[in-house]
This record gives C-alpha cells, structure tokens and sequence, in this order.
C-alpha cells in the first residue's frame, strides 16, 4: 500500500466537491475576502462606521441522530438547513445577525452525491439565514469512520452593538411576558428517542428542517422590547430560559399553545411522561422571547403589521424561598 488513495482516502473526490460549490448560484456564494474558493480562508466586508463598541459572537454546533434519520430516508438536504439553523438561532437569541457561516463534514468515505445534497441544504439555509457561506472542510478519515458514516458541525458568527446584545439581565423583571415563535416541528433535538418510538414510516416528519428565525428576531428586536430570547434546543423550554433569565427569576409556562401533531404522536406511542416531554422537546416553540411587560402590546403589534405568527406562552415570576428555578 504506497498511495494515499490505497489508503482509503480520494484527494480528486475532495477536489470535486469543491468544484460542486464553485459551480453553484447563491447570494450566500457572494464575494469572498479571503481567498477564492478552496482557499484557506474566507470572509466578508463590513462597516466599521456603524458600531461603536462592535463585538464579534461566534456560535457551533451539528444535528445529533437526525443524521441517522436522513441517511436511513436517503433524504439529506434537508440537514443540512439543519446545520444552518442549529447556530445561527443561537447567534439570534443573542441579538446577533449571522454574517458568516462555514462547514464541517467528516466521514469515512467522501460519497459525492450525498455530500452534494448536504451542501446543497447548507447553503439555502445560508440563504434563509441571511448570511454568507465562506468556507469549509470535507475530510475523508476511513478508519475513523465506517463508509457510509458521516457526520457534520457547523461555525458561524456575526458582529453586533455592545449594547444590543441580548440578554439584558438588568432590565428583565418578575411579570415580564413570554411570547413564542412556533417551531417547524421536532428541529434537531430529541431525535435519539423520538427514533426509537416512531416507525420508519412516520421518520419523514422528523426530517422536516429547523426554522430559522432571522427575519422574526431581527424585526421584533427593533421594537426594543426584546429582552432576552432562548432557542429551544435540548432540555426545552424551562432549562433554555433558563440559561437567559436572572438567577431569583423562574419562567412560569402555560402550556397550553397548539402542539405539532410529531410531538402527539412520540407521547401517545411511546407513553412518554409529560414532564419528560417537556423536558426534551420544544412541543412547538423553537423560540421563547422575554418581553418587558410595559411594551408587549407594541411587540405584538408589531409582529402581526409583519405577519409574524406569535404565541403568548406564560410570564417570569419570582422564585419562592425552597422553591426550586
């Protein structure tokens, strides 16, 4: 065994794939700053002018289990949104719009077409996110990786005011209103048990991608109601505002919003407790805003002039002596 293609990894398939991206058409391919694509780095031009005290927040993070969904379905474009969405929603609920994003797929075996559909996903959720795609990496590890095993992580940041980053602990109080912005379904967590209860046949409705919310958050922010807002990623509703609200604070939900059928369906055929589903999944928030009390009328206001669609899911309330936040 002399050459490195004896050795399981296929320079000329990496060089394909970024010829595949070369050839696309996207405003999220726009201009790139740092090299051409395929370089060693990318980047995008921005206004100093405009920020005062500018700082950079950067964001990571994959689809879990999702992917086994997608590779059992033969279905992958739509994790790769996926992928798009897991960090720049965390980039919004800081205040921030995403201004780059770049990939990461490892597998053992670089299948060109499959890894053709991921891309493809990729950079429409660029596109719904607003930002630009500068850059990436396919690394090809055979013994790491079995063939047909992959998996991805995803990298974006964006620059925002000092002074409009979310959350704004010192001004959030008891009383203040929590509104959701409905999720498209299970997003890109929970999947471990929801595979494990659904059939095969019903793993299509898992596969539908996760909202991102660049248009919502940025045009509800504006209001300058937004207080703090939570992507409702793994541990729910409860356990991601919590990571947002003051420590004396708790959020007291009402539960009692419309529910994407998905979340039904894993409850009623797995006999998952309530308190576990809560804990686990969105159940139909993928973001939970914190409004001040005194505004909330002109944020939802201005959410229905934008034909926004909001829910108002409960308030903050203090945390009892014992009680547990």
């Amino acid at each position: 065994m002399r050459t490195y293609q004896e050795a399981g990894v296929d320079i000329s398939r990496g060089d394909r794939v970024t010829d595949f991206i070369r050839k696309m058409k996207s405003p999220a391919l726009g201009e790139n700053l740092g090299e051409k694509i395929g370089g060693f780095a990318g980047g995008v031009r921005f206004d100093p002018s405009r920020y005062r005290r500018p700082v950079l927040l950067s964001t990571c993070d994959g689809v879990g289990t999702k992917i086994l969904v997608a590779r059992t379905l033969k279905r992958y474009t739509t994790i790769g949104i996926d992928l798009v969405s897991m960090c720049a929603n965390d980039l919004l609920a800081c205040g921030v719009k995403p201004m780059v994003f770049q990939d990461y797929i490892a597998c053992g075996r670089i299948v060109e077409e499959t890894v053709q559909e991921i891309l493809k996903g990729v950079v429409a959720g660029c596109e719904q996110a607003g930002c630009r795609l500068t850059g990436g990496e396919t690394a090809e590890m055979p013994d790491l990786y079995s063939d047909g095993d992959f998996d991805l992580a995803g990298f974006c940041a964006g620059i925002a005011e000092e002074e409009e980053i979310l959350p704004r602990l010192d001004r959030i109080r008891e009383g203040d209103a929590l509104l959701g912005l409905p999720s498209s379904g299970i997003h890109s967590n929970g999947l471990s048990l929801a595979r494990k209860i659904l059939p095969e046949s019903a793993w299509v409705d898992l596969l539908v991608p996760t909202r991102i919310y660049t248009r919502e958050i940025t045009a509800l922010a504006e209001t300058g109601g937004v207080l703090a807002a939570a992507h409702v990623t793994g541990g729910g509703l409860e356990a991601n505002l919590a990571r947002v609200i003051p420590e004396r604070i708790r959020a007291r939900l009402s539960w009692d919003w419309p529910r994407p059928e998905v979340f039904k369906h894993i409850q009623k055929r797995g006999g998952v407790e309530e308190s576990e589903m809560r804990r686990v999944f969105n159940l139909g928030i993928g973001v939970a805003l914190v409004v001040s009390r005194s505004v909330v009328g002109e944020v939802l206001g201005a959410a229905k002039r934008s034909g926004i669609p909001v829910l108002e899911i409960g308030e903050l309330a203090a945390i009892e002596r014992g009680e547990v936040g």
